[in-house]
């Protein structure tokens, strides 16, 4: 996987002139947009559309400097439409206009060209098994949050928090299945996980009765998961486990993820101060 993503970087370098269409990136890394773009902002901390558009203004911004070109001719080799247009772009990358750096020769930002590699540390071997799920209901409550890497997240806090004890009992009891018991669910999550960006999170639990009316509710087709098991400090073993996944997992096995929800299921202990979790992740298997 890891040889494939390179590849596609290396596509990237030479079209940064181009339009750059993930759709292509895809296919030279052979697998699916959607993973790609899941992929991509794991391992490299940034969207993928994120890093086209900052190595795209590296390079340019060195023609800038050599002062042998316009700068609309510039703008337009890099696909803007305007010198306006180019100059917003420039400027939120690199803090200064395109004209104001080539009058003052000003300090610019460069984002080298990024490549992945394999890095074998010895770590602990990550618990997982793949199972068959029948379709089901995820049922409870649910909420538009914004995204936190790092920490408690104090819009989840309050929404669950809002809740009342009588409506998390009716909501429990109308667990069947695994993972049984109150889960955490992340959906309809942008693909590239930047820092704020808003999901739907779901207090509920996974179902195969008629959901109540008064509850919000969300079928959810069958499939294969992966389930993945970890335990250590909260909240971060929490967090770490989808970064896990994605950067050390995903590249080593023959799956990607597909769309849909990813359930969480936590078990804090008394003091607050470790966790115990088991992640469900959507997945299917890439084709030998």
């Amino acid at each position: 996987m890891l040889d494939r993503l390179n590849e596609a970087m290396a596509y990237v370098e030479r079209h940064l002139d181009q339009r750059v269409e993930v759709a292509e990136l895809a296919r030279i890394a052979v697998t699916s947009e959607y993973h790609l773009r899941r992929m991509f902002s794991a391992l490299a901390g940034m969207p993928l559309s994120e890093y086209v558009r900052r190595r795209r203004l590296t390079v340019a911004a060195a023609e800038v400097l050599a002062g042998e070109a316009t700068l609309l001719d510039i703008a337009v080799r890099y696909g803007y439409g305007s010198a306006e247009a180019f100059g917003r772009a420039f400027q939120a990358v690199h803090g200064v206009g395109p004209g104001e750096a080539r009058r003052t020769g000003a300090v610019l930002r460069s984002q080298p060209r990024m490549s992945f590699r394999l890095i074998v540390e010895g770590s602990a071997s990550m618990h997982y098994r793949v199972t068959e799920k029948d379709a089901f209901h995820l049922v409870g409550r649910k909420a538009r949050v914004p995204l936190v890497h790092e920490g408690m997240n104090p819009a989840i806090v309050t929404f669950v928090r809002s809740i009342d004890a009588g409506t998390v009992e009716r909501i429990e009891a109308l667990s069947d299945q695994e993972p049984r018991g109150i889960v955490n669910v992340s959906d309809k999550l942008g693909d590239n996980r930047e820092e704020g960006t808003e999901l739907d999170y779901w207090h509920g639990v996974v179902t195969g009765v008629t959901p109540p009316e008064d509850l919000d509710a969300m079928p959810v087709p069958a499939g294969t998961w992966a389930v993945f098991s970890s335990s250590g400090e909260f909240p971060q073993t929490l967090q770490n486990i989808w970064r896990d996944v994605f950067t050390e997992w995903f590249p080593a096995n023959p799956y990607r993820s597909r769309p849909g929800p990813e359930i969480l299921q936590a078990r804090v202990s008394a003091d607050g101060t470790r966790a115990d979790a088991e992640l469900w992740i959507p997945v299917e298997r890439v084709a030998a």
